[in-house]
């Protein structure tokens, strides 16, 4: 594959140029505007599960995410030092069961997440 990375200086004088340049940099911005604890495939899947059901058994988001255990175990707790849900655990019928809820900081960070990606698709 072909190495298309830029690693020379930026042209001066031409106005398509300076229109790249500028697009370029906007598009690197847009880009540090997301969220870098959403922006993991995994820890976004639960969110946006949580977003609409509030609150989840552990084995109901592992079974609707396809993830492993323990991958939804840590990164569950990377949400949950973010202050984007609370974790909860309890015994239901002499076993574990732990719950997932999605806290107010969790609900913003996300719908913060969806706007930066509407306007990066120029939805927004």
């Amino acid at each position: 594959m072909a190495d298309i990375s830029y690693r020379g200086t930026w042209p001066t004088g031409s106005l398509v140029n300076q229109w790249q340049k500028k697009t370029i940099s906007n598009l690197i911005n847009v880009f540090k505007e997301l969220d870098p604890i959403l922006h993991s495939q995994l820890r976004l899947a639960v969110m946006s599960l949580l977003i609409s059901v509030k609150e989840a058994e552990f084995t109901f988001i592992k079974e609707k995410t396809n993830a492993s255990a323990g991958n939804l175990s840590v990164q569950i707790q990377k949400l949950k030092e973010a202050g984007y849900i609370d974790i909860s655990k309890q015994f239901k019928d002499n076993y574990p069961q732990t719950m997932c809820k999605i806290t107010k900081k969790g609900i913003k960070a996300f719908e913060d997440y969806v706007t930066s990606l509407q306007s990066y698709l120029g939805k927004g």
